[in-house]
């Protein structure tokens, strides 16, 4: 289904920009320092707990709808192994068209926040277009908070997130949780991702998460839809795995 009032390149301020080998809608990131990612309530979750594939709106900074997330995964993984499923997430444009996709494997094994890692650890694949992998996000061996690391499609590491030790939102804590976005030797923030609070009832009594992406407007496209792929890692490996924890 087409997704309406996706803004133009002259809406946005943004000129046309040659990105060899990426769907020309990817253009909507180029000059963006921000972009918001919501996750659509499920009435049927909501009533009954049972988890429904997940579906996001990515908005821009001035709140128009850009893109939108939907998530692809088994049925069976999700109600048996909703923390291990497999899935893509594919990601369409205004006219649905499908522009990147977010892939994980199905893994018998995962670590925590704590412990993940070797072969526990979690890996999404960023495809763009789909079939063509342009890097990966892959968690890291912590021990004691979440860590993961980006890298481009020749496996040079290109970012490292860390997040807080306690990643939890609540009445009594109603602050954003944020994962700062480093270069790999941890010297310079390039970023960052953060759980925004939405309010008690939306955040007590629903999973709809709300996150944003903040990156430099003058970063490559390419490493901005890796670190919106980074984004995910953090939903599913921290927040879905938080959810779980609180059913």
């Amino acid at each position: 289904m087409a997704i309406a009032n996706q803004p133009t390149k002259m809406e946005m301020g943004i000129q046309p920009q040659g990105m060899a080998g990426l769907p020309p809608s990817l253009q909507y990131l180029a000059g963006l320092d921000q972009i918001i990612v919501k996750q659509k309530l499920e009435a049927l979750e909501i009533l009954t707990g049972f988890e429904t594939r997940n579906r996001y709106a990515v908005l821009n900074n001035q709140g128009q709808q850009i893109f939108f997330v939907q998530e692809e995964s088994s049925l069976c993984e999700r109600c048996f192994m909703p923390l291990n499923r497999g899935f893509q997430l594919h990601v369409t444009d205004n006219n649905s068209q499908e522009i990147m996709q977010f892939r994980r494997d199905f893994k018998c094994c995962t670590g925590c926040c704590w412990c993940g890692g070797g072969c526990c650890d979690m890996t999404i694949y960023i495809e763009s277009p789909v079939g063509n992998v342009i890097g990966k996000c892959v968690t890291g061996d912590s021990k004691w908070k979440p860590h993961m690391r980006v890298y481009d499609a020749a496996d040079n590491h290109m970012f490292t997130i860390w997040g807080p030790c306690c990643p939890c939102q609540a009445i009594c804590c109603t602050d954003d949780v944020e994962f700062p976005i480093t270069d790999p030797t941890l010297t310079t923030r390039v970023g960052m991702i953060a759980k925004q609070w939405r309010g008690c009832c939306v955040d007590t009594f629903t999973d709809a998460d709300q996150f944003s992406l903040t990156f430099p407007a003058d970063m490559t496209v390419n490493c901005k839809a890796l670190l919106m792929g980074a984004l995910f890692l953090v939903e599913f490996y921290v927040f879905e795995q938080q959810k779980n924890n609180n059913q």
